[in-house]
């Protein structure tokens, strides 16, 4: 999964376009803030040690649950029940930040996962734990939004793309430090749930530092809700598509790589091996992109142009499909490109709504982007399967090259409106 910002200062009307300027950053609009060191310290540490916490957990529950003989489908609904949480919240986290505010959100979704796991120590009643599993969900959905919407506003506005590059790492980088831990530790340890709890804790204790922060200028005129959203959607429908098709590429197709690596021949071994390569992959991109989205002359046009990159070479590497079937080692590098171009292309749809939006209608957009990404994801793991059972030589990349041709037409007309 891959995953906030904020003023310094009041500002009473919306923040004036970033004027480009030939160092390759942005010029700081009047009443913007020049980004805030200790917020992005509070939101990197917060988010670190509760998502190496989650990444403990989530594994552990899946092992408690078969090992207490609970069947495989049930324990597929009961990772399901996540991303139950995630749609169900995300449409809903600017309503909620308006009423109660972004710091007091953030507390509260750092809250919740803390309590859902003293909940899984506490009781072995299985619809508990679905209800734990569903709040956990929720508090994580939640977190996604703000803690991307903290990173754009306390990033400086000339090294924006740097900022959230790196912060889009160190997520990638909790996938494998939080199951690492969890091995290292032992899984059949009774140690195992007491430092996961700790792992929260601590990262409940990092969020405490996030500054106060300044009423937002649109906190009276902006739109919340799905209402809200919709308007996202209207105002950077290609943006979102940028989202969905990182989504597709990234996070779905990595769900369903061992099964295209057992239909080209692959051992079980080499095919899980797939999930790491794409992951690796789109974690190694997202600084780079970052800093390469810094450098441009008018930053908001290099940013479309590489999103017009990306695709290509999306889609480039779908028109190999005939020659991997014939030779499966070819695999490789292809899905080393699927999850570095994924990854980028979300990272740069993240810098670009970074840069250009604040206060609630930043928590809105963010919103769509975390949607869109999810549904491109849901959408991989649920069309390729079936047509990986049915076509995987013929069906499965006909589909993958379908999506990147639109995608690529879609984004590649886009950047020469700039």
């Amino acid at each position: 999964m891959h995953d906030a910002r904020q003023p310094m200062t009041a500002d009473p009307s919306p923040t004036a376009d970033l004027a480009p300027i030939a160092s390759g950053g942005q010029a700081t609009a009047p009443g913007q803030s020049k980004g805030s060191g200790v917020g992005l310290l509070a939101v990197f540490g917060s988010t670190f040690f509760q998502l190496c916490g989650i990444f403990m957990l989530s594994p552990l529950l899946l092992l408690m649950l078969k090992g207490a003989q609970v069947s495989t489908t049930v324990a597929g609904l009961f990772a399901a029940t996540t991303w139950l949480g995630v749609f169900i919240i995300t449409p809903f986290a600017s309503q909620l930040t308006r009423r109660i505010g972004r710091r007091q959100a953030m507390w509260l979704a750092s809250t919740a996962p803390l309590l859902s796991a003293i909940g899984f120590m506490a009781t072995d009643v299985l619809w508990l734990w679905f209800a734990l599993e569903l709040m956990a969900g929720v508090a994580g959905g939640l977190r996604w939004v703000l803690a991307e919407a903290f990173i754009a506003e306390f990033a400086p506005p000339e090294q924006i793309g740097r900022t959230i590059g790196s912060y889009a790492t160190m997520v990638g980088l909790t996938f494998v430090v939080g199951p690492a831990l969890l091995a290292w530790v032992g899984i059949g340890s009774a140690h195992a749930m007491w430092v996961i709890i700790v792992m929260l804790g601590v990262g409940l204790a990092w969020t405490a530092l996030i500054p106060r922060l300044p009423p937002d200028h649109d906190s009276h005129s902006a739109s919340v809700g799905p209402q809200g959203l919709w308007q996202a959607v209207l105002a950077h429908p290609v943006i979102m598509l940028a989202g969905f098709l990182g989504g597709f590429y990234e996070l779905g197709l990595a769900s369903i790589l061992p099964l295209y690596g057992l239909a080209l021949g692959l051992g079980a071994s080499a095919a899980t091996l797939l999930v790491s390569v794409s992951g690796a992959g789109g974690t190694l991109m997202a600084l780079p992109s970052g800093m390469l989205a810094d450098r441009f002359a008018s930053p908001e046009r290099g940013r479309r142009s590489m999103m017009a990159v990306f695709a290509g070479l999306i889609l480039l590497s779908t028109l190999t499909s005939p020659w991997v079937a014939q030779a499966p080692s070819l695999i490789w590098p292809v899905v080393a490109i699927w999850g570095a171009a994924g990854g980028a292309l979300y990272t740069l749809a993240m810098i670009d709504i970074g840069a250009r939006e604040k206060g609630i209608t930043l928590v809105n957009s963010t919103a769509v982007l975390v949607l869109t990404y999810t549904l491109g994801g849901l959408v991989a793991s649920a069309a390729s399967g079936a047509l990986i059972e049915s076509s995987p030589t013929l069906g499965f990349p006909l589909l993958l090259t379908a999506l990147a041709l639109a995608g690529c037409v879609a984004l590649v007309r886009h950047s020469k409106r700039f």
